[in-house]
């Protein structure tokens, strides 16, 4: 049983980096213009060893105790046929896979077996050839199979002391080889990403993983129909795109439409988005908090300061995927982390591509956290700087280097820019939990690891950069947005405690005017809003208001099961298979009940539902990714 067991573990690296090494050679100019083979081999063998770990971990773990059995022997005999007839299939099924969606099988390799006899009775017509060569091959490798697994012999009964450390070992090298890595998080499919090119990153991935990852995510893709309710699509577009201000036919992506900018440009500016860790409106004096941020209140007073934005939600890649993508959010996980959305998915750097823009990423921790670095390099984004590529950074704690080296890596890429105009989210990792910072920079009150003081932190390295930045070259041509991604910590008594969803945006740079805007907004504004003040005439399915015409006036948040939807001082709250509820609000924290107005709630109804749609649809992209899809 132990050589069975090694057999199989060096068989199936064999044939997934076979596999592998063939599709890199079928594309191989464009893995050479991504960096070539190397990549691809190193993250395979990681993605490789987490595969088979699971697949091998419980035979070599129980291996010393049964291994002398027959019975045992058979049925780890059969086990391994299995899972080699599921690799060989899978990576059989790979090229032609690629050649329809650009992709290894993903989650409609899934839901293709739903619809068997159309899916096939389509094969059998058009790829007769490809079927048969693929049965062919697939016969050779279950031959090959059987005769490695399937005869194997018992192993002679291990010495009894020998027993306990070979399980020990097993369980220590299994372990291990499933996390994929010694750092805080554990591997995924963005551990490995490592280009612009969203089919390059999935060749150091397996298929029978990458299926595998797909079916686990789609525990995350609850149905905000079987929630909150129901609504026929014709009604739901047609309220969304009346609330958001949109005149358009497009059937195949119903919120598509064309944006003018309220002033031209002749020299299109740079975007800067830094959005700031957990950074509620109850810390900032300009908006009512505790002012632990005078550098940020100072920045207010000279900026497109928004007193009354709201986060969507809160976790970062809630409040990332409405900044970056302008998406609404909904009961389902946050597009970021969802297997349908990373690619084709609009963001920002989709469209200011076709504008000739480079989008980069920079972030202090590690970019796979939260699915961020294969989200962002499957849908526009050109280059990602994270921790591993800081040089000497001044301090690095638990979730990665300071807000300040991540300042001096923003700076330092403005001063050099690359010949074309640039899109660069800068996010911030400071102002978390375990509160870590580097010491001297701030004075603090009592306890050093607070958030209090972690804020203070973090303002102090805000002023330091735009100190900075104003006497840069770059900032009469660039437009920078502050935002918060969401609250540091959201709780209270209410359905929706919207006093813990008021977040600081505001807009400088360039020249963008003095102003405080008390409008309500949500955090889906901010997008559409900069693109006009860029000077940017663009086409896109986002449904936030552009601020610089009109606007404002709701907003939208998910509280884990409950859906808010604020109008003016209305807050119609959605719960799950309950009737709507209604309340006036008054900040910070007074909610007086009303009667239910009808059209409000099916407004509300509509906007929970129409995320939801546009993603199970794949109708939130551009017409040319539409193609892809």
């Amino acid at each position: 049983m132990r050589a069975q067991i090694w057999i199989f573990i060096v068989s199936s690296f064999c044939l997934l980096t076979l596999s592998r090494c063939l599709l890199a050679a079928w594309q191989w100019p464009r893995v050479r213009q991504a960096g070539g083979l190397l990549p691809i081999l190193k993250g395979g063998l990681r993605i490789d060893a987490n595969q088979i770990a699971i697949i091998a971990g419980i035979p070599a773990l129980l291996g010393p105790w049964v291994g002398h059995w027959p019975a045992a022997v058979a049925i780890t005999g059969i086990w391994f046929q299995f899972a080699w007839l599921m690799l060989v299939l899978l990576e059989v099924s790979t090229p032609q896979f690629i050649y329809e969606y650009d992709t290894r099988p993903n989650r409609l390799y899934v839901e293709y077996l739903k619809h068997p006899q159309e899916v096939f009775g389509m094969l059998w017509k058009g790829y007769k050839a490809v079927i048969i060569g693929g049965l062919l091959t697939l016969a050779v490798f279950l031959w090959m199979g059987h005769r490695l697994f399937g005869l194997a012999h018992p192993d002679a009964a291990m010495t009894w002391w020998l027993r306990p450390l070979w399980t020990l070992a097993a369980g220590a090298i299994t372990f291990l080889a499933i996390r994929g890595t010694l750092g805080h998080r554990p591997i995924n499919p963005s551990t490995v990403a490592y280009c612009g090119d969203s089919m390059l990153n999935t060749l150091p991935l397996n298929s029978l993983y990458n299926v595998a990852y797909a079916i686990y995510s789609m525990k995350n893709e609850r149905s905000a129909a079987d929630v909150y309710g129901d609504m026929p699509p014709a009604e739901m577009h047609g309220i969304v795109n009346a609330c958001a201000g949109l005149d358009t036919a497009s059937a195949d992506i119903p919120s598509l439409h064309m944006q003018t900018p309220s002033a031209s440009r002749d020299r299109p500016l740079n975007l800067v988005m830094i959005v700031e860790e957990s950074l509620g409106a109850q810390y900032i004096r300009n908006l009512g908090g505790a002012g632990l941020t005078p550098e940020l209140d100072k920045l207010a007073a000279q900026a497109w300061n928004f007193s009354q934005a709201y986060a969507t939600g809160t976790r970062s890649v809630r409040g990332l995927e409405a900044v970056v993508a302008g998406f609404p959010p909904t009961v389902s996980d946050a597009a970021l982390r969802l297997s349908g959305a990373q690619s084709n998915f609009f963001t920002l750097a989709q469209v200011l591509k076709q504008q000739g823009y480079r989008s980069r990423f920079i972030y202090g921790g590690e970019a796979h956290f939260d699915n961020m670095k294969s989200f962002f390099f499957g849908n526009g984004f050109d280059d990602l700087y994270d921790r591993p590529t800081f040089k000497n950074p001044a301090f690095v704690g638990t979730w990665g280097a300071s807000d300040e080296d991540m300042f001096t890596q923003l700076d330092h890429l403005l001063s050099n820019p690359p010949g074309q105009p640039t899109f660069t989210l800068a996010f911030s990792v400071t102002n978390h939990s375990p509160w870590e910072y580097p010491s001297g920079r701030i004075e603090t009150d009592g306890d050093p690891a607070t958030v209090e003081n972690s804020v203070r932190y973090a303002d102090w390295a805000i002023g330091q950069f735009f100190e900075k930045a104003r006497q840069s070259a770059y900032w009469d041509n660039t437009v920078f947005l502050i935002v918060a991604d969401h609250d540091s910590r959201v709780f209270g008594a209410n359905l929706v405690p919207l006093r813990h969803f008021h977040i600081p945006a505001l807009i400088l740079g360039a020249d963008v005017p003095t102003r405080r805007d008390d409008r309500l907004i949500s955090q889906i504004d901010l997008p559409p809003t900069l693109l006009s003040i860029m000077g940017l005439r663009t086409e896109h399915p986002m449904i936030g208001h552009d601020l610089t015409v009109a606007g404002g006036g709701r907003a939208m948040m998910q509280y884990s099961d409950n859906y808010g939807y604020l109008k003016g001082d209305a807050l119609l709250v959605l719960e799950p298979h309950r009737e709507p509820t209604q309340y006036r609000y008054t900040a910070p924290e007074t909610y007086t009940p009303m009667a239910v107005d009808p059209t409000l709630a099916r407004e509300a109804l509509a906007h929970v539902l129409w995320p939801a749609w546009m993603y199970q649809n794949q109708r939130y992209t551009l017409p040319h990714l539409r193609a892809k899809s």
